[in-house]
């Protein structure tokens, strides 16, 4: 996970400086393939806060709303190779914002509420409650000004923390290999971001990354650092007071491997890639938002967890 770090620091690096060679935006190609999330699965319940789909709306900068999003999941319930395998539904249902502080400084806060569902031969088996609160402060680094005939970029970096606001139950791991049947990781985990948009005319790229470092919990299990990375191309349509937004791109996570009383969990790192596609619809100060993940390539917990899809919608009101 070291080496996904120094892409990081690297692309950060590079993009800081590139504006000033009037000729260098070629350099920004969507590479931005530099993040990623996931520790075995642990994007999949405790810690979805949205890394992969994002913490901002194409709409607005400014805005406070609820966002939904539904995570579907298979996954071996044992440690064998006969093991059955059974079905989770990841339910969070979100309350999000981006509010401005001082002059170049938008804090965004991420509130989740899970309620996650499994699938067992035995019964199901079903956990709710609220989740681990996000709070990350993002910086205007550079923002070119808007001219309709040139293309204009913005960039903004930023850090957070995430709050252990959500409970951590071991019980919940025993005789499966998913640790993200969680509400909450239990742990005091800290971010870095950075968001970068691309734009001429009516069509841009946004292309986002963050980096989480875990930190062990009360119950000495430590989740691993994860990283989350995505390209969005995004096309503004104007029809008449209704403004459409049509969006499609990449997004990834990569998971270092999970900690257990200091010892490395095995088969908990893993990576997925996913085809994004959605529609944002925006009239004066109200938009909706609908977006779909599909997984790519993936492999998670050595192949003994699958992704199968992933779905959100939001509500936003602008500032």
């Amino acid at each position: 996970m070291k080496k996904y770090f120094l892409l990081f620091t690297l692309f950060v690096f590079q993009i800081t400086f590139a504006h000033t060679e009037k000729d260098s935006l070629s350099r920004f190609h969507f590479q931005k393939m530099l993040l990623e999330e996931d520790d075995d699965c642990d994007a999949c319940g405790c810690s979805a806060n949205g890394g992969s789909m994002g913490f901002s709306s194409m709409f607005h900068n400014n805005f406070v709303g609820v966002r939904y999003f539904y995570q579907s999941y298979t996954s071996r319930d044992g440690i064998f190779n006969n093991s059955p395998w059974v079905d989770e539904d990841f339910n969070t249902v979100q309350v999000w914002a981006r509010i401005p502080i001082i002059r170049k400084v938008q804090l965004s806060v991420l509130v989740p509420y899970h309620f996650h569902t499994r699938k067992r031969s035995t019964g199901d088996e079903h956990i709710d409650g609220l989740g681990d609160v996000t709070v990350l402060a993002m910086y205007n680094l550079y923002e070119t000004m808007k001219d309709s005939t040139v293309f204009t970029h913005k960039l903004q970096l930023g850090g957070g923390v995430k709050a252990p606001t959500g409970k951590f139950d071991a019980e919940n791991n025993k005789g499966s290999v998913n640790p993200g049947f969680q509400v909450g990781t239990g742990s005091w985990d800290y971010l870095l971001a950075a968001e970068y948009v691309l734009k001429k005319d009516n069509i841009g790229l946004n292309v986002m990354g963050n980096y989480t470092f875990k930190t062990e919990n009360d119950k000495l299990y430590q989740f691993g650092d994860q990283l989350n990375y995505g390209a969005t191309f995004f096309y503004l349509m104007e029809r008449q007071s209704v403004k459409l937004v049509p969006q499609l791109g990449i997004a990834g996570e990569v998971f270092e491997s999970n900690r257990q009383y200091r010892q490395t969990v095995p088969d908990s790192a893993g990576d997925i890639v996913f085809g994004k596609f959605g529609l944002e619809a925006g009239r004066k100060n109200l938009s909706v938002g609908i977006n779909a993940m599909l997984p790519i390539n993936q492999n998670l917990s050595n192949g003994n967890v699958e992704s199968n899809y992933r779905w959100s919608i939001n509500l936003n009101y602008s500032l």
